[in-house]
């Protein structure tokens, strides 16, 4: 990975983007897009939207969301502890004794993730899975008027997000889901070659997908493509508990995942699959039997129909401060993507047929 790429993606996964409360990524998604884009714009939802040759009749949109789960601050009580409500799919269990920070109007306000230590349990509540009301944020006030002074109701929380190298080109963060798709389809607009740039090309940093694919709607509508690839991640498989009979095999480092099933159009996966092979740019193939729960779904459906696509990057740990994933991979998807849109134009069609 390029070390300007690096850094931009090591910025993105420091940089707080709770659902809902993104703008400071986006801020940063803005800035390296300014670059290499011809236009770089923001919408009322917050979605980031940067184009190229974006006057072409044939329109190619790439989404990646740069929302990540959080926590909101619900209540402080007489003692002045936080008490929250979840931003996207938490597991509680991966919650407690984290350090998190309230990124309040003030600036950072760091705090713990407290629960009753384990010695005062009663037997019936070790056997039972936390609840987030079980749960709270200790900021170290003195009282309620202390807590109030540092922060408001709404402000929103994030896990530590730093980023850690591990062996093979693998990396651990709290926000590769989906931080590294929004990274790969802005790194994707810039590989492309300019020469065989024959459509208008939309890179999208989408919003509040942990939230019910909201940016993506909204963008999809707007930009209005022909053809729109959602990158993801997706569960990787190659480590224990995971059974791959019923998730794939997926496995770190071994390249982009090009997904097939319903929600995808056949012209679109064939073409990544054919540009794959062509350029050597390693890959695999996962199968899906609805849509899944990406933006995909969404860019499916917009107006008329819309020639979508999903890849994917493996990713061990989603949804926990931990996850894992492979530079290597976030690299074979960037490629894929800006290798598929070289030599598109109006003449291209991805109406499905028989021999598809």
């Amino acid at each position: 990975m390029e070390e300007k790429s690096r850094a931009f993606l090591n910025q993105i996964l420091t940089t707080p983007g709770p659902s809902g409360y993104e703008q400071p990524v986006q801020e940063i998604v803005r800035e390296y897009a300014k670059s290499f884009a011809d236009t770089v714009t923001t919408d009322v939802l917050g979605n980031v939207i940067a184009g190229r040759n974006v006057d072409a009749p044939f329109r190619v949109m790439f989404t990646g969301h740069c929302d990540q789960i959080g926590l909101t601050v619900q209540y402080i009580d007489a003692e002045g502890y936080l008490y929250f409500l979840p931003l996207g799919g938490w597991d509680v269990q991966n919650l407690i004794g984290q350090h998190v920070t309230i990124w309040t109007k003030n600036g950072p306000l760091p705090g713990v993730v407290g629960r009753k230590p384990i010695h005062l349990l009663r037997e019936e509540e070790r056997r039972q899975v936390p609840k987030i009301s079980d749960l709270w944020i200790d900021i170290g006030a003195k009282d309620k008027a202390e807590a109030e002074a540092l922060l408001r109701i709404g402000d929103p929380v994030t896990v530590n997000m730093q980023v850690h190298d591990l062996r093979n080109n693998l990396i651990t963060a709290s926000a590769t889901d989906d931080k590294t798709g929004a990274w790969a389809v802005m790194e994707a607009l810039r590989r492309i070659d300019a020469e065989k740039l024959n459509c208008a090309v939309f890179a999208v940093s989408t919003v509040q997908e942990e939230l019910g694919l909201r940016g993506a709607t909204g963008a999809a509508y707007s930009v209005h493509p022909h053809v729109g690839i959602a990158v993801d991640v997706t569960f990787a498989s190659d480590c224990p508990t995971i059974d791959k009979k019923q998730n794939g095999d997926i496995v770190l480092g071994k390249g982009a995942v090009i997904e097939r099933g319903p929600n995808m159009n056949p012209k679109v996966v064939n073409r990544l699959l054919e540009v794959g092979q062509q350029h050597t740019i390693p890959y695999q193939l996962t199968a899906t039997g609805t849509p899944p729960g990406t933006d995909a779904r969404v860019i499916q459906l917009s107006r008329g129909g819309v020639a979508s696509g999903l890849i994917s990057i493996p990713n061990r740990y989603m949804h926990s401060p931990v996850e894992v994933v492979s530079l290597d991979d976030m690299d074979a998807v960037a490629d894929l993507l800006a290798r598929f849109t070289e030599g598109l134009d109006e003449n291209t069609s991805f109406i499905p047929s028989a021999d598809d």
